[in-house]
């Protein structure tokens, strides 16, 4: 069981040349949202602008276009034409993208009319080459049958773990440990299993992130976490380091805020101290 700590995100992190250009520093897709929930998959998006990559597609239902638009200009946000995930809705979206996305984050704030859906958008963005993490409504037993063996990464709470594996992962660390390693290695993907002891696992290997703070209880800091897992795989980190790292930036960027804040937190504040927390890892080379 290795800890993971600032000498560990170091390393794994990738450095950015300094001739690069816009796209070579990664693409994400996300999609999220539905009637209800408009916050989820823009807080979603704007962490993984924040992790430092050049492009960020955001699909949400239409009715949350303009809100969107008009609060965060640098997302390049995709009308979804069903509030829910649809088949039709997976082809839109996979068509209005010019190009292939490094990565997609899939889930938050979203409401998926057909299981089908779900898998047939997956499958699609796997074949294309693009490292994939679900997260929220996106974590259902169904998905499995599509991810297996591929570079995706599951970050489920104990309650989303129980629905998406069909058992709950117990309480006590050592308990969430076996259970997330063993759930990681039948279904051949990594589990970033969180709570207080965030538990991150591909089946054989392990690691545990103890940062945090209880102020991070607040709702949304989860889909932060989903995002910066998603600007870090569009950079083309693996994703059981992908979602070791993010767990570890996601937290101490919650400490910050607590420094700053108490415990009044709200997950924007973390957003905007990413950048205080990834500076350190940052290098440019020739």
């Amino acid at each position: 069981m290795q800890e993971v700590d600032e000498r560990y995100v170091a390393s794994v992190i990738p450095p950015r040349r300094r001739s690069s250009r816009k796209g070579e520093n990664g693409v994400v897709l996300c999609v999220g949202g539905s009637r209800l929930y408009h916050g989820a998959p823009a807080l979603m998006a704007m962490a993984a602008y924040r992790t430092g990559v050049d492009l960020v597609y955001l699909a949400v239902p239409e009715v949350h276009e303009r809100p969107i638009r008009s609060m965060a200009p640098e997302l390049i946000v995709i009308p979804m034409v069903d509030a829910k995930l649809t088949k039709r809705v997976a082809d839109q979206v996979l068509k209005w993208l010019p190009g292939k996305p490094n990565s997609a984050a899939i889930g938050p704030g979203l409401s998926v009319a057909k299981v089908v859906a779900l898998q047939y958008l997956v499958g699609q963005l796997l074949a294309g080459g693009a490292s994939v993490v679900l997260d929220a409504s996106a974590l259902v037993p169904e998905v499995l049958e599509v991810v297996k063996g591929k570079r995706v990464v599951l970050t489920p709470h104990a309650g989303e773990f129980a629905r998406v594996f069909g058992r709950p992962p117990g309480t006590a660390l050592e308990e969430r440990i076996r259970s997330a390693r063993e759930a990681a290695r039948e279904h051949g993907v990594v589990v970033l299993l969180k709570g207080p002891v965030d538990v991150i696992t591909d089946g054989e290997r392990l690691l545990v992130n103890r940062r945090g703070t209880p102020a991070m209880t607040v709702g949304g800091t989860g889909d932060v976490l989903t995002g910066i897992v998603a600007g870090l795989l569009a950079k083309g980190v693996e994703p059981l380091e992908a979602a070791a790292a993010a767990a570890f930036i996601n937290c101490v960027a919650g400490e910050l805020a607590e420094r700053d804040l108490g415990l009044h937190v709200l997950p924007t504040d973390l957003i905007a101290r990413l950048p205080a927390v990834m500076r350190a890892f940052d290098r440019v080379v020739d």
